[in-house]
């Protein structure tokens, strides 16, 4: 079977094209200024700050920044969720240098590790990080020479205050500094190095330019419809690029507002404070809200009525007549009363969640990126949905599957010029000599370009008889079952012939939901009903796919700060239990 050629979806908004992120903050500035940009809950009142207020300081850092010595030097960035981190990055990406975001999650001497290998000058860091930015000013750890506190009022010895160098910088735009302000950007030069999470192997420093960035912004615009009368929820981590690019800097680039979520209990709490309408997130955040939704409708006797309101609205929508959000107000009002669009992303997504929420009126869809592809390469919208798929690709982009099995299947490449530089400091170029990204992602792309994920390169287990199994197909069956919180498949040598691989499961249990659905709490009674209902999932498959091990735990299983299982470290430490 030939390697065909798709073509990116078709463009169904219109949206502005940014050569530069630079020109696109500038362009929100001037058509959105005195909308919100941000919105803060603080114990009295609501505060805002509007782009104008943002903008000028952000115009007033990256003047400061210039006038001690950092230009065109690489920068980090490290803090929770903050309006301070967006700040510093767009001061560093729009006329100072190369912003280097860091992973906040990371032990000390990763951190140290990456500080080292990105060959940083200075970093933005929050009072979280005090103790580790003081040994690593001690031990001189790589080339940093500025800390830069986000919550010292004033410099502090050696470390420079960031609220301090924005009135320095605004003192020195009244005398007419205008280097930052002027700076040219090479719109094809790296100018963002940020680090993979590291699902399969050590992290990859991937180089982005403003090209890449600003294509997938222009694709993002095209294919959903956003506004300065959104607000978005920011809840995964921004050193990642899939919430710094579509939860970050596309709200930014259509006047969105912006609000972060104080916590993963809080956010039912925050849709109302906040009045979010946009939400972008991981799908086990989704599956999590959509289990509770239905738990509450299933506790008051309503699921009869739910399930004939979703038959009611299915048929007037087909009509043309939309009463989806009339005919579920109670489950709209307790999630803020706004909420319009969910995207997921990073990891696969449970077809019955994402209709569930569709039925309720709220648009869902499952999107799909890397970091190496700035980082959104396919995803459903209003006129490109199957459930199961990823969509179509971006508009800009191009996909094909490489060396597809009978099945269809192989790995799926893309090309377009939000494909990354390649990577810093790497053996691997990571795109080939003819400007393909092959993924390490298994799947098909079906007849009318909708592209169905199979599993991870890497993750798949090659049986004696050359079978293949896709440990995550497995896996999506066995999260089905009641009291499994997660799962991780994986295949053991035979002790007898190595060659001959026997499929396992590790569950992750929920105490609590296993003794309320089964009446069991002992260990090996809950071993026993798990296993009976793994052997349900057995019956589903080919006998190839049959597990014949299981794990159980209730421990979460290792992850990456996006909630995606580190699978490298979890068969090290499956592979050890005998």
């Amino acid at each position: 079977m030939g390697e065909r050629i798709y073509k990116g979806c078709e463009r169904i908004f219109k949206a502005k094209k940014f050569n530069n992120i630079k020109e696109m903050m500038n362009n929100t500035k001037k058509e959105f200024g005195t909308s919100v940009a941000f919105k803060f809950k603080t114990p009295d009142v609501m505060r805002t700050m509007t782009y104008d207020e943002y903008i000028d300081e952000v115009n007033a850092l990256g003047t400061a920044l210039v006038s001690i010595g950092l230009k065109d030097k690489r920068i980090g960035v490290i803090s929770e969720n903050r309006y301070e981190w967006e700040e510093a990055y767009l001061s560093i990406v729009c006329g100072t240098g190369v912003v280097v975001p860091l992973d906040k999650a990371l032990p000390e001497n990763e951190i140290f590790s990456l500080i080292e290998r990105s060959e940083i000058e200075a970093i933005f860091y929050s009072s979280k990080y005090d103790e580790i930015m003081k040994k690593a000013m001690l031990k001189s750890i790589g080339k940093v020479k500025f800390f830069i506190s986000m919550d010292n009022e004033q410099k502090q010895g050696e470390i420079y205050s960031q609220k301090e160098l924005i009135k320095l910088g605004k003192d020195l735009i009244k005398n007419g500094a205008r280097t930052f302000l002027d700076a040219e950007i090479d719109n094809e030069a790296m100018s963002i190095l940020l680090f993979t999470s590291g699902t399969t192997a050590v992290s990859k420093a991937v180089q982005l330019s403003h090209k890449n960035i600003c294509t997938n912004l222009y694709d993002i615009g095209s294919v959903f419809d956003c506004s300065k009368d959104d607000t978005f929820l920011s809840f995964l981590p921004l050193h990642h690029v899939f919430e710094c690019t579509v939860g970050f800097l596309y709200p930014v680039s259509v006047g969105s507002s912006i609000a972060f979520c104080s916590g993963i209990r809080h956010i039912a709490e925050n849709l109302k404070d906040y009045q979010i309408s946009v939400m972008i997130s991981v799908p086990v955040l989704f599956e999590s809200m959509y289990k509770k939704v239905m738990k509450s409708i299933e506790d008051k006797g309503k699921l009869g009525t739910v399930k004939f309101g979703k038959k009611l609205g299915k048929a007037l929508k087909f009509l043309g007549i939309d009463i989806r959000r009339k005919l579920f107000k109670e489950i709209h009002e307790n999630l803020g009363g706004k909420v319009r669009l969910f995207v997921a992303g990073a990891a696969a997504f449970d077809k019955e969640v994402e209709k569930g929420f569709n039925d309720f009126g709220i648009e869902t869809f499952q999107g799909y990126g890397l970091s190496e592809a700035s980082p959104v390469v396919a995803a459903e919208h209003k006129t490109c949905t199957k459930l199961g798929s990823i969509g179509q690709p971006f508009p800009s982009l191009q996909a094909k599957i490489v060396e597809p099995n009978e099945l269809g299947i192989g790995e799926l490449a893309v090309k377009g010029d939000s494909v990354m530089l390649g990577y810093y400091n790497y053996s691997e170029k990571g795109v080939t000599d003819d400007g393909w990204l092959l993924t390490g992602d298994l799947g098909y792309i079906d007849s009318e370009g909708f592209i169905f994920l199979t599993g991870r390169k890497k993750s798949v287990i090659v049986l004696k008889n050359g079978k293949n199994v896709y440990p995550e197909e497995i896996e999506t069956l066995i999260d089905k079952i009641p009291g499994v919180k997660e799962s991780f498949v994986f295949g053991r040598p035979e002790k007898d012939d190595e060659s001959t691989v026997k499929l396992g499961v590790k569950i992750v249990y929920d105490k609590e939901i296993v003794k309320e659905q089964y009446k069991v709490e002992n260990i090996e009674e809950i071993r026993k009903v798990l296993w009976d209902k793994v052997k349900e999932v057995n019956r589903k498959m080919p006998t190839y796919k049959y597990i014949k091990e299981m794990i159980l735990t209730e421990e979460e299983l290792i992850k990456t700060t996006t909630l995606k299982v580190k699978r490298f470290e979890e068969i090290k430490t499956v592979l050890e239990v005998k």
